[in-house]
């Protein structure tokens, strides 16, 4: 392509970040969700020449185009542990979406954190039967997807569930019983598609390269003929004590593995380093992205950090990004290739 058509081409995806040719581009991002709280406590973020600006243009400088932003059903104010409600939700989404980011809504479908170790029925739903639940997480799916549409944001993806290894909405959705997991999966499918037909539904497990893992979880999902779009996957090698020299080419193999078998895209939805390592957490973001883009058939679409701007002292949290000068850590350096 002549440099001419390069730079036109780059302006259109910029400004039309929802668009059949966006949604051709490589997604290189992050999961955002604390921005607000940390704007409100007044922290300043920094570019690479130490001049406040903007976190979002400085994410974009770095060549992020994609935000995740999480959703919890009722959260409260704790400012690490809490927030996300719909409303802060839209308004991230849209102030990233006019800043021509494409964005992908995670819902935990709990009033705070849920995750391998915990996925919490929101108080709201603690009493409530299973055909209940269901209905539950219909609403509330879309409740929130309809009112992000409303406010001129089109999420490319929406995650039912957050590393739901387990399963989620304990005990009810619990792998256990996976007939249930399957019925409360694609209620959550319909309600996004109810919303809007083109955005993608992804089922996201952790440990990326837990390959036995992945494929017992997805056969019961072809069991169960749950619908969806896309394999989401998070790979931390910091929580399973392995550096990714010794866990990347299995996270290789995975990614292959799971598109020929499924016939489905690959994304990895989260994945980080530790903040004071920086040169190794740099070599990680490299390897992670080519071990996505490696995958046939450009059914490898996208690789984000969880949190980069999260700085440690502010969010207590190690495996961020940015450094205490308030600029970015040189690792993010990865996501301008």
């Amino acid at each position: 392509m002549k440099p001419l058509y390069r730079m036109f081409w780059a302006t259109m995806i910029f400004f039309h970040s929802n668009d059949s040719t966006a949604q051709t581009e490589f997604a290189k991002g992050a999961d955002i969700s604390w921005l607000p709280q940390m704007e409100a406590a007044g922290y300043v973020f920094k570019d690479t020449m130490g001049k406040p600006k903007d976190c979002l243009a400085i994410l974009r400088d770095l060549g992020m185009n994609t935000v995740r932003l999480r959703v919890f059903v009722d959260p409260n104010q704790d400012p690490i542990n809490g927030h996300c409600s719909k409303a802060e939700t839209i308004a991230l989404a849209l102030r990233a979406r006019n800043m021509g980011f494409r964005v992908m809504i995670d819902f935990h479908y709990s009033d705070s954190w849920a995750d391998p170790s915990k996925q919490n029925k929101p108080k709201a739903w603690d009493l409530h039967s299973f055909p209940q639940l269901l209905k539950d997480v219909y609403r509330h799916t879309y409740d929130v997807l309809s009112g992000l549409e409303e406010a001129g944001v089109s999420p490319e993806w929406v995650q039912i569930g957050n590393e739901i290894a387990g399963g989620f909405l304990w005990p009810d959705g619990a792998t256990r019983n996976w007939t249930q997991l399957g019925q409360l999966l694609n209620q959550g499918y319909a309600a996004t598609k109810k919303a809007n037909p083109s955005t993608k539904v992804i089922v996201h497990v952790d440990e990326g390269n837990n390959i036995g893992k992945f494929n017992a979880f997805f056969d019961s999902v072809v069991k169960q003929q749950v619908k969806y779009d896309v394999i989401g996957l998070s790979y931390y090698p910091y929580w399973i004590r392995k550096d990714y020299t010794l866990t990347i080419e299995d996270l290789q193999a995975n990614l292959i593995g799971l598109a020929r078998k499924y016939g489905k895209e690959v994304m990895i939805v989260e994945t980080g380093g530790e903040v004071n390592k920086i040169e190794n957490t740099r070599n990680l973001l490299d390897a992670t992205i080519r071990a996505v883009r490696n995958v046939p058939n450009h059914q490898g679409i996208g690789v984000l950090y969880w949190e980069p701007q999260g700085v440690q002292s502010w969010s207590r949290y190690g495996l961020c990004a940015w450094l205490e000068n308030g600029q970015p850590s040189p690792a993010l350096n990865a996501f301008k290739n």
